[in-house]
């Protein structure tokens, strides 16, 4: 029986063992650090105004299913066509997972991956003070912590690095400000945090380009992918700005979806490079929107003057002074600077001690974007010289260099399942 170790038990990790569990005959032993299985980031939250940004009905985490999500909401209570809360996804996927367990085939431990190394043909991962041998290993670490901004000094007690980790409410008090580095939707996930946890003062949240998503509107028929599309961004960006002015923005958008992975795929490093450096931000709040009742409530809190958004770049933060340039210079009192400029897909200098091994053993590389790991279509690791492994895989935001459309759940359940039907 092949034994396949699993580092990471967020979502693309417990996902990832479902598959293996329903569709193969492999032993699967999920390795995670957290308290919770099948959560990870986005769904370990506990708040409940943190919802999905896909109606339920598109949610299914099994391709071969797509009501399977829309129905388990229903049976608790939900709507099939509702933005449900992210917790509630998150229960979803512990359920599935007990579901899909079979013993004798499937364990979890609770522990560090500290290292993966190949011996004698298998994979070895060290967790902790457990040794664990696999016939295949693969890393499925979700999002890396975001990395710190030009101009912030990590040790200013005002500033928060991660939201995810930390209580960035506690201790503050009407007449505060607290300012957000960045204006997506980390940005807005912790505005609503603020707000249900009753911060009562100021929020400004800019980014270069003070981009904020868009909201959904009424669902509408998938339109068909336009044909004769090529890789090249000016050419995309005429196209869909032709298409929006016929079928409006949101369809125009929506209708790239089945092509996407294969138009990044067949782009070269360069065409690649510009699309991030020039069109991902309007890319990003275009692509991935928000639920219209978390629209209603941001544009309640701006209309009440406690919430601003705002294009502006870092200037320093030293103590609790914060300068900042929408134009010109000026300085802020603050009482909290919050990091959401969202994850960090570089493993170089990630901060994750498992990667800086991996990394200096020569096991893995940055893709050529450095936006996630190196992989190649089958999410097979390339190492330093180029070389795929067939051992070491790696599934879920870190391939986002490889496939673009791998941070959403209907990207990375069509990832897993195939991954594990080819092994």
């Amino acid at each position: 029986m092949k034994r396949v170790a699993i580092a990471g038990g967020g979502a693309s990790g417990a996902l990832l063992a479902v598959n293996l569990l329903r569709h193969t005959g492999a032993e699967v032993v999920l390795i995670e650090r957290g308290p919770r299985v099948a959560r990870g980031a986005a769904y370990g939250t506990d708040d409940p105004n943190h919802l999905l940004n896909v109606r339920a009905d598109r949610m299914s985490a099994l391709p071969d299913e797509p009501g399977h999500f829309a129905d388990w909401l229903e049976a608790h209570g939900g709507c099939r066509e509702d933005f449900a809360e992210r917790r509630a996804y998150g229960a979803y996927l512990g359920e599935l997972l007990a579901d899909a367990s079979v013993p004798g085939r499937f364990r979890v431990v609770r522990g560090e991956v500290t290292d993966i190394r190949s011996e004698g043909g298998r994979e070895v991962l060290d967790v902790d003070a457990e040794r664990i041998e696999a016939d295949v290993a693969v890393l499925a670490l979700g999002n890396l912590e975001p990395s710190t901004p030009a101009g912030i000094r990590p040790e200013a007690g005002v500033y928060v690095g991660d939201p995810w980790r930390s209580d960035f409410a506690a201790g503050l008090g009407p007449d505060d400000m607290v300012v957000l580095i960045g204006t997506g939707l980390t940005a807005i996930d912790v505005a609503l945090s603020l707000e249900f946890r009753g911060f009562e003062g100021r929020i400004l949240a800019f980014s270069r380009r003070g981009l904020v998503p868009r909201p959904h509107s009424d669902p509408s028929p998938q339109l068909p992918p336009p044909e004769g599309l090529e890789p090249r961004c000016i050419d995309l960006l005429r196209r869909v700005r032709t298409d929006a002015a016929q079928v409006g923005w949101r369809d125009a958008i929506d209708r790239l979806r089945p092509v996407t992975q294969a138009l990044w795929a067949s782009a070269d490093v360069a065409e690649r490079r510009k699309f991030l450096r020039h069109l991902r931000p309007w890319w990003d709040v275009h692509r991935h929107r928000i639920a219209p009742s978390i629209h209603a409530r941001l544009k309640a809190l701006r209309e009440a003057g406690r919430l601003h958004f705002a294009a502006g770049r870092i200037v320093s933060l030293e103590a609790s002074q914060l300068r900042w340039q929408p134009s010109t210079v000026e300085s802020l009192q603050v009482a909290r600077v919050v990091n959401c400029t969202g994850p960090s897909g570089n493993p170089v200098g990630a901060g994750e001690p498992l990667l800086d091994r991996l990394l200096a053993a020569g096991r893995i590389r940055p893709d050529p974007c450095r936006i996630g790991i190196d992989v190649d279509a089958e999410c097979r690791a390339q190492s330093a010289d180029g070389s795929a492994s067939e051992t070491l895989r790696v599934v879920g935001p870190l391939t986002k260099g490889a496939f673009w459309e791998i941070v959403a759940v209907p990207d990375i359940r069509g990832q897993v399942r195939d991954l594990a039907l080819s092994l």
